[in-house]
């Protein structure tokens, strides 16, 4: 009697040591959502500026700028596992433990930048260490949908985050949600010891190991900027992403209290609805993995258009109910660019050299989400409101042309691991 062929059933999490570092980031997300919520509400409560409450937005993107070159030849020089565990324990720490020993009289603003700027520096180390460990935990394949899936823990964590962010800042106070949020990072940096990279998947030419740590350095810059042009124009438009995203999550709170008259319960749940809008885009591109480049940009066209004409649209939301669905769908369009993006870079980019393309890529990218940032809080200071999302609105829109461009520039490339 012949033997049936046993079918195996497809992992949703693809692989074992790539279900551990989902979890965690699903802790190491909620954990984040709790404690930006926290910490931005903290400092527009007490100064009522928009503008220094965009500071703690930039002191955390400010480390990724200045250090993210040399943070990308740490990435590839040292073990990933340990970076992935080390930065978390230093988030609990800094924005956890630290404001626990620190009296209520003397936990002022400007401490709390100071402990923002150390905690940019740990998240600046986590996320080219991330980006760089996939390609050593799924096939080549799997990658979108593995940074789909990732993706999707930043979307359970802006669902869950704020909403007990909000709950927890409305009876207890901010200074107490920053305390008890230690424990998530703790658990999400324990999920990892577990963890197993596969180090034969490392291409690294033998002749690598003797070179010096700025011989890498200045390896990587000439490799992202001039000897990959698709590399290049990624970084471009991840200037154009960045500039408005990174301004309209930052600013966030602002827009609910002034424009939209909310409390900090109400600006929770209208920010987990921004999650869940992340969180549908990405279940979708999971099953889009294996889509060619030319698709996989279209997708970005799209939702681009999308997500800016809802962000141009929320000022004039009229109650509640229709604010919510338009933040829902600019989290479907903010949510496809990331996910396709580092798989490009992942596929392009040699196993050895992803950590310095991917610090460099982001370096690039927070610069101008720093500058976005800047400058939509400054538009609220000077105008209104209105006339900055509009112009968040605006940017996504620029986003959805440029990838059109973007998409018959590279249809010819032939896009490979080298």
């Amino acid at each position: 009697m012949a033997e049936r062929p046993i079918l195996r059933r497809k992992q949703w999490l693809l692989t074992r040591d790539f279900r551990l570092v989902w979890w965690s980031q699903v802790l190491s997300q909620v954990a984040d959502g709790v404690s930006k919520l926290a910490l931005l509400w903290f400092v527009y409560s007490i100064t009522g500026s928009a503008l220094k409450t965009t500071v703690i937005g930039l002191l955390q993107t400010l480390p990724p700028i200045v250090l993210g070159p040399v943070i990308g030849v740490v990435v590839d020089r040292l073990p990933k596992k340990a970076i992935l565990i080390c930065s978390d324990l230093t988030r609990a720490l800094l924005i956890g433990l630290i404001p626990c020993w620190v009296s209520v009289e003397s936990f002022t603003v400007q401490s709390l930048y100071v402990l923002t700027f150390l905690y940019g520096i740990a998240t600046a180390m986590f996320v080219p260490t991330l980006s760089s460990s996939v390609p050593l935990m799924v096939k080549k394949e799997q990658l979108t949908a593995a940074n789909a899936l990732l993706q999707g823990t930043t979307s359970l964590g802006i669902i869950i985050g704020p909403v007990i962010s909000g709950l927890g800042i409305a009876f207890s106070g901010s200074q107490d949600v920053l305390c008890i949020n230690a424990v998530t990072y703790l658990a999400s940096a324990a999920l990892l010891f577990p963890l197993r990279l596969s180090a034969g998947m490392m291409t690294s030419p033998p002749e690598s190991r003797r070179t010096t740590a700025i011989e890498d350095l200045f390896d990587g810059i000439r490799y992202t900027l001039i000897a990959r042009r698709t590399i290049l124009m990624l970084i471009m438009l991840a200037s154009v992403y960045t500039f408005g995203s990174g301004a309209f999550t930052t600013l966030f709170p602002v827009f609910g209290k002034r424009l939209l008259s909310l409390g900090p319960v109400e600006v929770g749940y209208l920010w987990s609805w921004l999650g869940v809008g992340l969180l549908l885009v990405s279940l979708c591109l999971v099953r889009l993995t294996e889509w060619n480049l030319r698709r996989r940009v279209s997708i970005i066209t799209w939702s681009s258009a999308v997500g800016g004409v809802a962000l141009c649209g929320l000022v004039w939301a009229s109650n509640i109910t229709v604010a919510t669905l338009l933040v829902m769908l600019i989290g479907m369009g903010l949510g496809t660019w990331t996910p396709i993006a580092w798989g490009i870079i992942q596929e392009i980019s040699p196993t050895h050299m992803v950590g310095r393309v991917m610090a460099l890529y982001t370096a690039i990218a927070t610069a101008t989400s720093m500058a976005g940032m800047t400058f939509f809080g400054w538009l609220i200071e000077v105008s209104s409101e209105s006339v900055s999302l509009i112009g968040i609105g605006t940017v996504l829109i620029a986003l959805s042309i440029s990838s059109v461009w973007f998409r018959r520039r590279v249809v010819g490339e032939r896009v490979s691991i080298e």
